[in-house]
């Protein structure tokens, strides 16, 4: 069942990713490439730091998700939470899975360290949830406060309003579901009317545990679920200080509110553009719509686009040292006393019909 719509979902991959190539390609020609290597030159080594505040605020996103977690997984310490998220995330952003191989990495990486496969995909599944509140909130709080001052076409704010409000019904939908344990409603359905066939009504009996893990969690743990928004809200907070830091680079200082007006308006543009493959030309292209909204120029915007871009790939390249690092610490037996329980992930974030990995 999971093989059939796969390559339904590849080939929209394939698609969206050469739509993304054109569509970059198309701006770096706009804009000019000796301008825009010239416009980088001046970022230095200034860059570094620029950088770094992308893994800090990746660090932050990975204590929300923590708060998400069951017990047994988060009793783990925060450094494996951060690897195991950064190795999702770069299966996510470099592999045509459509943003789901990650999750399934990072469900498969919590249940290696303990037999609790349902707690380890509810803990996948409200972290998700979770991150995508926080995105939500970040933008809609910060564009009634900051984004008064941007100036967009009035039909481009339409679109941008009309497709927000779908992406929020959708959270809402995705979070009633878990809510109230229906993510295997439909599943449910067909068994009782004798639709199902055994590898069906087998997948709903594992379907059934994730729904009342999901149903014990939310009923149990709604402090943890805040605290996990907050976590992530305190992660986007981090790009304000990051687009400050690129003004200054680049020897136009501005002020925090300014800086914050560009970082929430392209962090809009994200939440609507999540489908893109590695958000390939929305990703420069929204920026420099937020540079122009916010008065400055749209190389500086095409510029800024490409440093994130930079910094997007180093978290992607530190993610797949850690999907090493966690597939050898796998294979290295601690105790051959000890039951193999998990394959390890592959880069489609499937298990692969290998040698099962032996506990940790």
């Amino acid at each position: 069942m999971v093989r059939l719509g796969q390559a339904p979902m590849k080939k929209l991959h394939s698609l969206l990713l050469l739509s993304g190539f054109v569509f970059l390609a198309c701006l770096i020609w706009k804009t000019g490439v000796r301008q825009l290597w010239n416009e980088l030159g001046l970022l230095g080594w200034g860059l570094v730091p620029f950088i770094a505040l992308e893994f800090v605020a990746e660090g932050i996103h990975a204590l929300g998700w923590g708060r998400c977690l069951s017990v047994p997984h988060g009793r783990l310490p925060w450094s494996q939470h951060f690897r195991i998220r950064m190795a999702g995330n770069a299966i996510n952003y470099l592999t045509p899975t459509a943003s789901l191989g990650g999750e399934v990495a990072k469900a498969a990486w919590l249940s290696s360290s303990s037999q609790e496969g349902p707690e380890a995909i509810s803990g996948v599944l409200v972290g998700r949830l979770c991150a995508g509140v926080g995105h939500l909130l970040f933008v809609v709080a910060g564009s009634l406060f900051v984004l008064r001052s941007v100036t967009l076409p009035r039909g481009l704010w339409a679109a941008m309003l009309l497709s927000g409000g779908l992406v929020a019904a959708g959270i809402l939908a995705f979070l009633l579901l878990q809510k109230h344990g229906k993510l295997g409603a439909l599943v449910r359905w067909l068994a009782a009317h004798k639709l199902a066939g055994e590898r069906l009504r087998t997948f709903g009996r594992e379907v059934d545990k994730v729904d009342e893990t999901l149903k014990t969690f939310y009923r149990e743990r709604p402090r943890d679920l805040a605290l996990a928004v907050c976590w992530h809200l305190v992660g986007h907070s981090v790009g304000i200080f990051q687009t400050w830091w690129f003004f200054s680079l680049m020897r136009q200082p501005v002020s925090a509110g300014a800086a914050a007006g560009v970082w929430i308006l392209g962090m809009w543009f994200d939440l609507l553009t999540f489908a893109v493959p590695l958000n390939l030309g929305t990703l420069e292209g929204s920026r420099m719509i937020a540079f122009k909204a916010t008065g400055h120029g749209a190389v500086l915007g095409m510029t800024y686009g490409v440093a994130l871009r930079l910094a997007q790939l180093a978290c992607a390249c530190f993610g797949l040292l850690s999907y090493v690092s966690l597939f050898t610490a796998w294979r290295t037996p601690l105790s051959s006393a000890r039951p193999a329980i998990v394959h390890p992930p592959s880069s489609t974030g499937h298990p692969p019909s290998s040698q099962p990995l032996q506990s940790r």
